[in-house]
């Protein structure tokens, strides 16, 4: 799955070069700061030459931050429930690409609060179209009335770092330099 981990570090690249210019950083790379996917978004931050944010979470045996988040803005976090309402403050999108419960337990947060009017729309994008069928039958949740076909309208499944940068581009009007 080396894919993903490429796809993310790219993804990082593009959205940090395009949103972090002359002093401005309209979008930061924010990631739970640990291995694999984590490092390889924050990687590609620090590689563009952008900061990036991590926000750790202590745990008995994994999770220490990686080598690639901006020194100053790594964050260690004793409980969850904390560290997600730092994730969701300033969220001006959501981009999820494919894990395990951490993933999901992220995912159904954002779709629930979002769905529920609790937080404002983001982007929500799901990388790796393939996993996320797999993984979540969104259809099926539709056909059986346990979500509405516009829940289902709520994220986007996406296969390359640049119909990412798209989907939040499009979302944002092209840029999100007149948000809050």
């Amino acid at each position: 799955l080396s894919h993903y981990y490429e796809e993310a570090r790219r993804f990082s690249q593009l959205v940090s070069t395009r949103f972090q210019q002359a002093g401005r950083r309209d979008f930061v790379v924010v990631t739970g700061g640990g291995p694999g996917i984590m490092e390889a978004a924050n990687r590609g931050a620090h590689e563009a030459g952008a900061r990036s944010i991590g926000l750790n979470i202590i745990l008995p045996r994994e999770q220490r931050p990686n080598p690639y988040i901006t020194p100053e803005l790594a964050f260690r976090f004793h409980y969850f429930a904390l560290r997600k309402m730092h994730f969701l403050m300033r969220a001006r999108g959501l981009v999820a690409f494919p894990g395990g419960f951490g993933t999901l337990d992220e995912l159904f947060d954002v779709l629930t609060l979002v769905q529920s009017g609790k937080m404002p729309r983001i982007p929500i994008v799901l990388i790796g179209n393939e996993f996320w069928r797999r993984v979540i039958d969104f259809d099926y949740l539709v056909a059986e009335g346990y979500i509405s076909a516009d829940d289902a309208g709520l994220f986007t499944r996406v296969d390359s770092a640049e119909e990412i940068v798209g989907v939040l581009a499009s979302f944002h009007g092209g840029t999100p330099t007149d948000l809050p």
